[in-house]
C-alpha cells in the first residue's frame, strides 16, 4: 500500500501537469477576458496553496510539541528544556494509550490535507510524516514493552550518561539540579515498572535470550555502591558551579546524597536481584526473534522499519551472501598487492595479531584519530558545498561503559551550538582497534559520515522540527557507509592496508545482512553466527561476539547500513547516467543532506525530481 502511494505521488512531486502553451487565436477582447479570469484563478490557486501549506506546517508543529510532552528525555536532547524534570511514562498503560491516540489522530488529520497543493519540499515532508505514523501504529501491534532493556540499549546506562553532566541534561542552575533530581525519581519508578513488564513478558513467552541477560547483570552491578559519593549519579555534586552559594551547595549535596542512598541504590539493587533470581531462569535458550510468538512477522516488520523498504528478509540474506563473496575477492587482491605469503585466512590472522598493526597506549590511538581529522578535513571542500557549522572532538569511551560499548560511536552536537559533536573511540581493547581500520572508521563516524549528516540536519532552517530531529537508520547509516566509499575518491586509501580496512568495514556491513537474517529468520545459533564472521573477516573475536549479541538484542537495525548505502549508490549512478556532463557531485550531496533524514522511498522521489530539474 505504501509503495503504491509513493509511486502515485512521483508525478505530483515532479510537477507533471496537463497544461499546454498553445495560444487560442481569439479576439483581443476575448483574450483580455480570459487573461483576467486566468489571473483570478491563478491568484485563487496561490491562496489555496499558501493556506494548505500553512495548515500542514501548523499540524506537524503541533505534533512535534505533543511528542515532546510525551517523550521528555527526547525533548532534552533536541534542546527543549521545558520537561527536564520529567522522566516520561514509557511503560505505563496511560503512556501506551496516549502514544496510540497521538499517532492515530495525526494520521487522520494529515490525510485531510491535499498533498498535491504543497510545494515539492513539503510533499517530501508530508511523505515522511505519513510514513512515520504508519510505522508507529504497526509497531504497537508487537509487544516490545515486555523487553524494556537489553545490554546494548540500557535505560540505566543512558541515565548515567545524562547524569554525568557531559550529555544533554544541563547542570548550570539550581533549578537544573532540582530538575535532574525529579527526573531521577521518575527513573526510580521506572525500574519497578520494568520488572512488572518483564513479568508479563515471561508469562507471554516474550523474553530476552539468556546470554543477553547475563550481559546486563554486570552492567547493573557496577552501579551498586555503598556510599552515594561513589556513585556515577553523584557526578553533578562533584561538579557544582562556583556561582552557587555555600547554602545552595550544602542543600543540594544533602538532597542528592539522600536520594541516591535511600532510593536510587535500593531501586537498582532490586532491579539487579530481579535479573539474577527471577528473569535469568526464564530467559530464552534460543538466540533469534523467530522463537518468539509471531516472531517471524515481527522480525520482518523490524527489517522493514529499519531499512525503510519492503524487502523480504530472504532477499536481504541473498544480497548479503553476494556482497560477502565480492568483498572477499577484493580483499584477496590486496593480499596479492602487498605480497603476503599465505592464503587469505592467514592474511586475516596476520592483520589481527602482529604488533605493528596496533597502538600500545590509549592516547596514541586518540592522537592518531585527531591527525586523521586534519587530513580528511583538507579534502572535504572538494566534495561538499554545505558543511556543518558545528565541529566534533575525539574522545575515549568512558571507563564505566567501555567493556560493553561498541568500538566507536558518534554523539550529535548540542542544538544550540554549546557543545561539539563527539566521536567516541573505545580504547578498552587496543587489539580491537587496528591502525589499518582508522581511516574508514573516521570517515564513517565523524566527517563526512555521521557528523555531517546529523549536524547539518540539526542546523537546517525552514523545515519542520520533526524533520530536523527525526531519524531513519537506513538513511543515517547508509550515508555513513557511503562516506567510507567517498574516501576512495578523496584519495585517502592509497595505502593498501588502509584500503583493506575500508573493505573490512564494508565486509562487516555485508556480513550483517547474512548474520542478522540468519539469527532471526533462519534459526541460526549465536555460535553459528560467530563462526560465520570469523570465517569471513579479520575482526577480533571480542568484537565479533559483541556484534552478534548486538544483533540478537536489536533485530533488523544492522541491515540498514548496507541497504542504505546500496540505495544511495544506485541513485547516484542513475543521476550520473541521466545528467552526463551536467552531473555535479557536490550538488548531489546537497540534495541528500538538506532535507533531514529520509525514508529510502522518499529520498528516491527527491533525487528523481532533482534530476528532472537539472535536465
Amino acid at each position: 500500500m505504501r509503495r503504491a502511494f509513493l509511486a502515485v505521488s512521483i508525478g505530483l512531486v515532479l510537477g507533471i501537469t496537463g497544461c499546454s502553451d498553445n495560444e487560442n487565436p481569439a479576439s483581443k477582447d476575448a483574450s483580455s477576458t480570459v487573461i483576467g479570469a486566468s489571473s483570478e484563478v491563478s491568484q485563487t490557486s496561490q491562496n489555496v496553496k499558501a493556506s494548505t501549506e500553512q495548515a500542514y506546517l501548523a499540524l506537524v508543529d503541533d505534533f512535534f510539541k505533543d511528542y515532546l510532552k510525551l517523550e521528555p528525555i527526547y525533548a532534552t536532547f533536541v534542546g527543549v528544556n521545558d520537561y527536564n524534570d520529567q522522566f516520561g511514562g514509557a511503560l505505563t498503560n496511560e503512556y501506551l494509550k496516549t502514544r496510540h491516540d497521538l499517532n492515530t489522530s495525526y494520521k487522520a488529520r494529515v490525510e485531510k490535507i491535499d498533498r498535491s497543493t504543497l510545494s515539492p519540499e513539503l510533499q517530501l515532508s508530508y511523505d515522511m510524516f505519513y510514513y512515520d505514523r504508519n510505522v508507529a501504529l504497526v509497531d504497537e501491534t508487537f509487544p516490545a514493552r515486555f523487553m524494556p532493556m537489553n545490554q546494548f540499549y540500557s535505560t540505566v546506562i543512558s541515565m548515567v550518561q545524562l547524569g554525568s553532566g557531559e550529555s544533554a541534561q544541563p547542570f548550570n542552575t539550581v533549578e537544573d539540579y532540582h530538575n535532574w533530581a525529579s527526573r531521577l525519581t521518575g527513573f526510580i519508578t521506572w525500574t519497578q515498572l520494568a520488572q512488572e513488564r518483564m513479568d508479563e513478558g515471561a508469562r507471554s513467552k516474550v523474553v530476552l535470550p539468556r546470554v543477553l541477560v547475563e550481559r546486563i547483570i554486570p552492567q547493573l552491578k557496577a552501579q551498586l555502591v555503598d556510599d552515594a559519593s561513589n556513585s556515577l549519579f553523584y557526578a553533578p555534586i562533584n561538579n557544582l558551579p562556583m556561582s552557587f552559594s555555600d547554602t545552595e551547595k550544602a542543600e543540594l549535596t544533602a538532597s542528592y546524597t539522600k536520594l541516591i542512598n535511600q532510593e536510587l541504590i535500593p531501586a537498582l539493587a532490586s532491579l539487579t536481584e530481579y535479573f539474577e533470581t527471577k528473569y535469568l531462569p526464564v530467559a530464552r535458550a534460543s538466540d533469534g526473534w523467530w522463537d518468539l510468538p509471531n516472531g517471524k512477522a515481527w522480525y520482518q516488520h523490524l527489517a522493514n522499519s529499519h531499512t525503510t523498504t519492503l524487502m523480504p528478509v530472504d532477499e536481504i540474506h541473498q544480497i548479503g551472501l553476494s556482497e560477502v563473496a565480492r568483498i572477499l575477492s577484493e580483499m584477496d587482491k590486496v593480499r596479492e598487492q602487498v605480497n603476503f605469503k599465505g592464503d587469505l585466512k592467514a592474511f586475516f590472522a596476520s592483520l589481527s595479531s602482529e604488533p605493528q598493526y596496533f597502538f600500545t597506549d590509549r592516547q596514541g590511538l586518540i592522537d592518531g584519530y585527531m591527525s586523521l581529522k586534519e587530513q580528511i578535513n583538507a579534502e572535504l571542500p572538494k566534495f561538499f558545498n554545505i558543511m556543518p557549522k558545528a565541529d566534533y572532538v575525539v574522545k575515549p569511551v568512558e571507563s564505566f561503559r567501555e567493556q560493553s560499548a561498541a568500538g566507536a560511536s558518534y554523539e550529535s552536537p548540542a542544538v544550540d551550538g554549546s557543545r561539539p559533536g563527539v566521536f567516541y573511540i573505545n580504547t578498552y581493547n587496543l587489539k580491537a582497534q587496528p591502525k589499518w581500520g582508522m581511516t574508514t572508521l573516521s570517515l564513517h563516524e565523524a566527517a563526512p559520515g555521521h557528523h555531517f549528516q546529523i549536524a547539518i540536519k540539526q542546523e537546517l532552517t525552514g523545515v519542520p522540527e520533526f524533520q530536523r530531529f527525526g531519524n531513519y537508520t537506513a538513511f543515517e547509516e547508509g550515508w555513513a557507509l557511503y562516506a567510507e566509499y567517498l574516501g576512495v575518491e578523496m584519495g585517502l586509501f592509497k595505502d593498501p592496508y588502509q584500503y583493506f580496512g575500508k573493505l573490512s568495514d564494508e565486509m562487516l556491513r555485508a556480513m550483517r545482512l547474512v548474520v542478522d537474517t540468519g539469527l532471526h529468520a533462519k534459526g541460526w545459533t549465536r555460535e553459528q553466527a560467530i563462526q560465520y564472521m570469523k570465517d569471513n573477516s579479520p575482526m577480533a573475536e571480542s568484537d565479533i561476539i559483541a556484534e552478534v549479541e548486538r544483533y540478537m538484542a536489536i533485530p533488523g537495525q544492522a541491515l540498514s547500513y548496507k541497504v542504505g548505502q546500496l540505495k544511495i549508490l544506485s541513485l547516484r549512478a542513475e543521476a550520473e547516467a541521466a545528467l552526463g556532463d551536467k552531473f555535479d557531485l557536490k550538488a548531489f550531496h546537497d540534495q541528500i543532506l538538506t532535507s533531514g533524514s529520509l525514508p529510502m522511498a522518499v529520498m528516491e522521489l527527491k533525487i528523481h525530481h532533482w534530476v528532472e530539474t537539472q535536465k
